[in-house]
């Protein structure tokens, strides 16, 4: 009897228009080392061997990603106009043009456009620990500072224990027909983890590290830049 092998599938949301940035061209096409901050993750993607193929969900008016080259990253990144106003709604859309080619138990492993320090071994780490995982599940690392919640006016209102808090990050991996019943049915979830949980099952948690950090303000594209160039074996 021949044994199935479940395929693995990247989706890229990356529809978004970055207005934290305070810039005038979204986010994820911002200037990273000479290249948009988008190229960076999907190079590692689409070099990655265990991933079969890389779909990078854009906004239907996207006009950016035309003007430049992607040919480097080969036939196996693939862009879907079908991004939404929402990051679930754009992931759902990417799962939904996808339908044709993923069967119910691949995997999906879904990556923040919005994170250009995604390294081999990030990649590597979660499908190796997720691989017999019945739900799937994501990146994240431990909480390490203190945790202060706000009242109304700014003020600590009281202190909050970090013990057992994680700070989730990208890739989330889950399987395929999983994530689009989970998706289609929680919409208003800022993450794929946070659509499983709320159907009722407990994504693990695969400890990464900090250097996969988030651009999210002007000074975090000075700190991905860094990395990037300090990496061992990256030239600068």
């Amino acid at each position: 009897m021949q044994t199935f092998h479940p395929r693995h599938f990247a989706i890229v949301p990356a529809a978004g228009s970055g207005s934290r940035m305070g810039a005038n061209l979204p986010k994820q096409y911002l200037p990273l080392l000479g290249k948009p901050l988008i190229h960076h993750a999907l190079s590692v993607l689409c070099a990655a061997p265990e991933i079969d193929r890389v779909f990078v969900v854009l906004s239907v008016d996207d006009t950016e990603w035309a003007r430049h080259d992607w040919r480097a990253h080969g036939d196996k990144l693939v862009p879907l106009f079908c991004g939404g106003a929402t990051r679930a709604d754009s992931v759902l859309g990417g799962l939904r043009a996808i339908a044709g080619e993923a069967s119910p138990s691949d995997w999906v492993l879904v990556h923040d456009a919005a994170r250009p320090c995604l390294a081999p071994w990030h990649i590597d780490k979660l499908i190796r620990e997720l691989v017999h995982d019945e739900v799937g599940g994501l990146l994240a690392v431990p909480v390490a500072d203190t945790l202060k919640r706000a009242d109304a006016r700014q003020h600590v209102a009281e202190t909050v224990p970090r013990d057992s808090l994680w700070q989730a990050q990208t890739p989330q991996m889950f399987r395929y027909v999983m994530l689009r019943r989970a998706l289609e049915s929680a919409s208003e979830v800022t993450d794929e983890a946070s659509a499983i949980e709320a159907a009722g099952l407990r994504p693990r948690l695969v400890q990464g590290d900090a250097t996969n950090l988030k651009v999210t303000y002007p000074l975090d594209l000075h700190l991905a830049e860094w990395i990037l160039q300090n990496r061992e074996g990256v030239e600068a």
